[in-house]
C-alpha cells in the first residue's frame, strides 16, 4: 500500500527507527526529540530518554518547546541537577547515544550552532553549543537529524561549536574517554554515514521518490554515495499515525498557553 507522507515525516520515521529499546538516550530539542518520543510510542517503549535539565526516563505527552518546558520534569521518573547530569550520566559514561540537531554540518560530521561567517564580524549568531559539545564527546555515539540543504550540508564549517570528527576527520583518533562520535545522519533526503578509514560523510541510503542528483544539489560538498546505496524503507501507518497525533496534540497544547 502507497502511502503518503512528507519529506520531513520520512525523516523524524527514519531518525526514529535508528533508536532501539535498550538504548539510554541524551536527547536534543527540535527534529531530535521528536524522533526519540516517537521511537519510544511505537517500537521502543522501554527506551531511557534523558534532556538537559536533569529529567531521567522522561514521556512528555507533548514535545517541549525547550529544556526547561514543565512538561518534561512531571513526566520524568526523576529530576536530578545539571551537574549530576554531565558528571554523573554523561561522564561517568551512562549514556549509549547522544540524539542532536544543528544549523551547520559538515563533511567530517562537525557541527556548528555558534554564527554563520567570520568569528570577528558573523552574519548570524546562533545559539550556541549548550551541551552538545560535551554529549558529542561523552556519548558512546551520536545521531544527528536535520534538513538537507546547501545553506546546511557545508564544506567546512563556519565554526567547529560540537566535535565530529574534526576538520580532517582525525581528531578522535588515540584519544581515550571519548566516544565513537557521529554513526548516523539522518536527512529529508536520505542516510549518511561516515566512511570508516576517512571519516568523510557518505551517502548509504536514499529516501523513496528521492535521487542522487537532489542530493549533489543540496550538498556543498562533492558527495560520494555507497557502492551498495539502499533504499530507506517507508513509514507505515501505524508509525505515521503516531507521528501525526503526537504533533497535533503538540501544536494544540502550546497553542492553549499563548
Amino acid at each position: 500500500m502507497n502511502l503518503e507522507f512528507t519529506s520531513s515525516e520520512m525523516m523524524s520515521v527514519t531518525a526514529a527507527r535508528a533508536l532501539t529499546n535498550d538504548m539510554t538516550c541524551f536527547v536534543g530539542i527540535g527534529l531530535p526529540s521528536e524522533a526519540a518520543n516517537l521511537a519510544r510510542l511505537t517500537h521502543a517503549p522501554d527506551i531511557t530518554l534523558i534532556y538537559e535539565s536533569g529529567t531521567l526516563q522522561t514521556k512528555p505527552d507533548v514535545l517541549p518547546l525547550s529544556i526547561g518546558d514543565g512538561e518534561l520534569c512531571e513526566s520524568a521518573l526523576t529530576t536530578v541537577a545539571v551537574p549530576e547530569m554531565f558528571r554523573y550520566w554523561l561522564q561517568g559514561g551512562h549514556i549509549s547515544v547522544g540524539f542532536l540537531g544543528t544549523a551547520q554540518i559538515d563533511r567530517y560530521a562537525n557541527l556548528n550552532t555558534t554564527l554563520i561567517g567570520d568569528y570577528r564580524e558573523p552574519k548570524i549568531r546562533l545559539p550556541g553549543g549548550g551541551g552538545a559539545p560535551e554529549i558529542a564527546t561523552n556519548a558512546k555515539e551520536v545521531f544527528i537529524t536535520m534538513k538537507h540543504s546547501k545553506r546546511s550540508f557545508v564544506k567546512d564549517v563556519d565554526f567547529v561549536t560540537t566535535l565530529g570528527f574534526g576538520r580532517d576527520g582525525k581528531a578522535r583518533e588515540n584519544v581515550p574517554n571519548i566516544g565513537r562520535g557521529p554513526t548516523i545522519v539522518i536527512t529529508d533526503l536520505c542516510i549518511l554515514k561516515p566512511d570508516p578509514e576517512t571519516k568523510e560523510l557518505v551517502v548509504t541510503s536514499l529516501h523513496p521518490n528521492v535521487t542522487r542528483e537532489q542530493v549533489i544539489e543540496a550538498t556543498g560538498w562533492e558527495i560520494q554515495f555507497a557502492d551498495q546505496l539502499e533504499t530507506t524503507p517507508e513509514p507505515t501507518t501505524k508509525e505515521l499515525s503516531v507521528l501525526r497525533d503526537l504533533k497535533a496534540r503538540t501544536n494544540a497544547h502550546h497553542a492553549s498557553q499563548l
